[in-house]
């Protein structure tokens, strides 16, 4: 399977990150939602025979798997290699911080924002739903995040061939995206109480 996945991965950069990435996105709602938010399906039984009906958010999913392959998938593609490329220090060590250190200041706060855009425009909510959604969750997201991801990029960075640091970063961020779905997923609640 990781063979398949690499030359994949060699022959079609873009597409393969982009699709895995929309999986992992897709999958960590349904872990928020299931896992989490413990929705369940329910029985009912008709008077013409059973019949399941279920509580899982299929929209959401969507959105979050669309964003995952349209959005971050080939985001996440050209910011790593742009990381690659440019943040060269004196040292591997020096490199490594720098590398973290932008990713971390400049690039998580505006993905993550953008996170939260992207799922508002997709569910069709005005601007200033986005705006109050924003200010609900986007400070707990990134106080997550600071909690999170250095660690887990440096390792990344510091361990693991560019090619492979989306993946790496997906598998991690299977977790993350649960996280994520559950705070949208939150603060669309908390906006819509008011």
């Amino acid at each position: 399977m990781f063979g398949f996945y690499t030359r994949a991965l060699a022959n079609y950069p873009i597409p393969t990150q982009a699709v895995t990435t929309g999986m992992l996105f897709g999958t960590g709602d349904l872990m928020a939602q299931f896992l989490i938010e413990h929705k369940a399906a329910t029985a009912t039984a008709p008077t013409s025979g059973s019949m399941v009906q279920s509580q899982w958010d299929m929209a959401r999913t969507a959105r979050m798997a669309i964003f995952g392959a349209g959005f971050a998938g080939p985001v996440l593609h050209h910011w790593y290699k742009f990381l690659d490329r440019t943040i060269r220090l004196s040292t591997p060590v020096r490199t490594l911080f720098g590398r973290v250190a932008l990713d971390q200041i400049f690039f998580a706060p505006c993905f993550i924002a953008s996170f939260f855009v992207g799922q508002g425009l997709l569910a069709g909510a005005s601007r200033q739903t986005i705006q109050d959604r924003l200010k609900k969750g986007y400070p707990g997201a990134l106080k997550g995040n600071y909690i999170v991801w250095p660690a887990v990029q440096c390792l990344n960075f510091w361990l693991v061939p560019l090619q492979h640091r989306l993946m790496v970063v997906n598998t991690f961020a299977l977790g993350w995206n649960t996280y994520l779905s559950h705070v949208n997923q939150t603060s669309r609640e908390a906006v819509k109480a008011q």
